[in-house]
């Protein structure tokens, strides 16, 4: 009986669709049959119990060293079961000269591979793909040829670990860096428990936007909505930099000054303001173990009172010019050497893309 590799995915700019794909090239080359699913257009409460001959699959990118969380709580909700499973991330992959520098996986691949074990399922393979960055909002894109060799090896590295899964094999690829992804697992819990919902508050659409709609309408989670007949983000927003790379006008930024000004106010002002009230009513410091717990508390939900407040505020701010001109001025991703990325190949181009196959 021919083995069905039903593999779901979640992806902002196409890294994780294409492993993916490559994983379901190799599955049909070898006679079996193979199934992309997308999660952000799936029901999870329409999911039933797999067939025992079906091997299922987990892609996604890595968001704040783990799973974002639409993949971590589809994990989450999805039926127990007694298949094979594999769990695939796509990293930060970066390149120095010719040495090519791995992403941090972090809680990615443990948390979901300890909840599917738990659901029944058996754990055949874990592995990282160093995939091209894409957090436009951190950094430019990559420069084309560093994109060309990246996409090259991880295609390679990724078949050859396909060739693994089609033929019955094990493989803990992802255990490789268990130390390093332990040490780093701290962060990963104050991303998703706010450092997520600060950094959607960092985007907006600037004054060459001319509100064609398709950052709403592509948006996996539905995430940004019209305000004032302007896009406005969410604290749905999984970062995952869909709408600023694929925006045809590069309307999308991220606003680096307002950003930095508001967590200016809140650490500055806010956070000390706080302190010496809880002092005066209680013996906890900002330096017991307590203290600390509950300063990390009040930080994130001052961000979050401060971001929600004043992302509204810049929202209609921007239409008065010389505070325009100020909030675009401070974005760095406005200037022309700050590029974009996805992956698209040639068959998923159109008459309104670049020739280039990577960049915008």
């Amino acid at each position: 009986m021919e083995t069905l590799y039903r593999i779901y995915y979640f992806s902002g700019t196409g890294n994780s669709k294409q492993s993916a794909q490559w994983i379901a090239d190799v599955a049909k080359q070898n006679g079996q049959l193979s199934e992309l699913i997308n999660i952000a257009e799936t029901n999870r409460k329409q999911i039933l119990p797999a067939h025992e001959n079906v091997v299922i699959g987990f892609c996604s990118p890595t968001h704040g060293f783990n799973f974002p969380p639409a993949m971590m709580h589809f994990i989450w909700r999805f039926p127990p079961g007694k298949n094979k499973v594999f769990i695939l991330n796509t990293r930060a992959g970066m390149k120095l000269s010719k040495l090519f520098l791995p992403g941090v996986s972090g809680m990615a691949q443990y948390f979901s591979a300890i909840i599917l074990w738990l659901k029944g399922y058996r754990i055949q393979a874990m592995r990282p793909i160093d995939l091209p960055s894409n957090w436009i909002s951190l950094h430019p894109g990559l420069k084309e040829k560093v994109v060309a060799s990246l996409h090259q090896r991880w295609q390679r590295k990724t078949t050859d670990f396909a060739q693994q899964l089609v033929a019955g094999k094990t493989s803990y690829t992802a255990l490789y860096t268990l130390p390093i992804d332990l040490a780093i697992s701290p962060v990963a819990i104050m991303y998703y428990l706010g450092g997520r919902f600060i950094i959607a508050k960092s985007f907006y659409a600037d004054s060459s936007c001319n509100l064609c709609g398709k950052c709403i309408r592509e948006c996996p989670v539905q995430a940004i909505k019209t305000v004032s007949k302007r896009p406005f983000w969410t604290f749905h927003c999984e970062s995952c930099m869909h709408c600023m790379n694929v925006c045809p006008q590069r309307s999308i930024q991220t606003a680096h000054g307002f950003f930095i000004g508001t967590l200016a106010l809140v650490n500055l002002i806010a956070m000390p303001l706080c302190w010496q009230i809880i002092s005066q009513y209680s013996s906890i410091s900002a330096e017991s173990t307590t203290g600390w717990w509950l300063d990390f508390f009040i930080w994130v939900l001052m961000c979050l009172l401060f971001y929600a407040l004043t992302y509204r505020l810049l929202h209609y701010a921007i239409r008065i010019p010389i505070l325009r001109q100020l909030i675009e001025y401070t974005s760095l991703t406005r200037f022309r050497f700050w590029r974009r990325y996805r992956f698209r190949t040639e068959k998923s181009k159109d008459k309104n893309e670049t020739e280039n196959p990577h960049f915008l």
